[in-house]
């Protein structure tokens, strides 16, 4: 179970697109962790400079600050990179429905200059973010890979473009890739601000500041919310799948199903704070329900998430009480 005990040969380099990000930045932290080269490369958009900062110090990290669109910037970065780990895309589902035309040009042509990049360079694996929102309208629970409905939104599409473009990489040109589905990802460093931010961390925020969060719709949506740790053990047993799991995809969860009334109310005891919620219209685009069926990834990448939403949840309330 964890990631801590994984072996990779020695002077192995990783590189990170979205390094500045939340998951990139994690990711980054647990391979210097465990020994290894990281590469960070962010065109600090929507990641922190902090989030590069902190890793400055380590003899065995580098950053690039570039642009995933730019062929040659990606070229670079992959010079002399054994594994990639592909985490650079703009999210948001509302976002994307607004600017259709730059997560294209962002997620789908920018994932595409990335694949080209690692086989060109010889990378050994390249394992990128998908997301569950690649489910669409599909209603039966839990969702399993290859039961997929109709897309809800263009960040959708793009997720669902990067799988057929990084299926298409493996066939044809012999490149491991794997597709991690994630699962409303949650946990330190995630940012609580702004009007795109995820539903955890902004009800953390709002909740410590004195405010009122707002819940889109009646609340009693579900989600299968995922600790940052089960995603970076995802990450790092995918760079050592073996090539018969290369060109799928895999769902990263942990597998339970929160609704978003008893995650707020969960909230505002932990923290002992007496408040109820204001509710708002659903958000365009967003799918009701979300369960993930895991057997895949456990059986194919060796998953095994050991960090619970109850877990999780209290170790990020602890992480935003010391850091906001």
């Amino acid at each position: 179970m964890g990631y801590e005990n994984i072996k990779f040969p020695d002077g192995s380099l990783f590189l990170v697109t979205g390094a500045a990000g939340f998951i990139g930045s994690n990711l980054c932290e647990a391979i210097l962790k465990l020994g290894y080269k990281v590469r960070g490369l962010d065109d600090l958009s929507t990641g922190k400079q902090k989030n590069v900062d902190m890793f400055m110090d380590n003899d065995n990290y580098e950053f690039i600050k570039g642009d995933i669109k730019d062929l040659d910037t990606c070229m670079k970065a992959c010079e002399g990179v054994d594994y990639v780990l592909n985490e650079a895309a703009w999210g948001s589902v509302p976002r994307s429905i607004e600017m259709p035309l730059f997560y294209c040009a962002n997620n789908i042509q920018g994932t595409l200059n990335m694949l080209e990049a690692a086989r060109q360079n010889g990378v050994k694996k390249f394992v990128y973010a998908s997301s569950s929102s690649v489910y669409g309208d599909e209603p039966v629970l839990p969702k399993k890979e290859g039961r997929e409905g109709n897309l809800l939104s263009p960040y959708a599409l793009t997720k669902r473009c990067d799988e057929e473009w990084a299926k298409q990489y493996t066939r044809h040109y012999g490149l491991d890739t794997y597709g991690l589905r994630y699962f409303n990802v949650f946990g330190r460093r995630q940012d609580p601000d702004g009007a795109y931010a995820a539903v955890i961390p902004k009800f953390i925020k709002q909740l410590l500041d004195g405010e009122t969060p707002t819940i889109n719709g009646d609340g009693k949506q579900s989600r299968d919310f995922t600790y940052i740790e089960n995603v970076i053990e995802a990450n790092l047993k995918a760079c050592l799948a073996p090539h018969e799991a290369a060109g799928e995809a895999f769902n990263v969860a942990y597998g339970g199903r929160e609704y978003l009334i008893d995650i707020y109310y969960g909230l505002t005891k932990a923290l002992s704070i007496n408040r109820e919620p204001k509710f708002g219209p659903d958000r365009a685009g967003d799918i009701k329900h979300s369960n993930a069926d895991i057997s895949k990834a456990k059986k194919l990448l060796g998953y095994d998430p050991d960090w619970s939403f109850e877990r999780g949840i209290a170790a990020a309330i602890e992480w935003y009480k010391e850091n906001l």
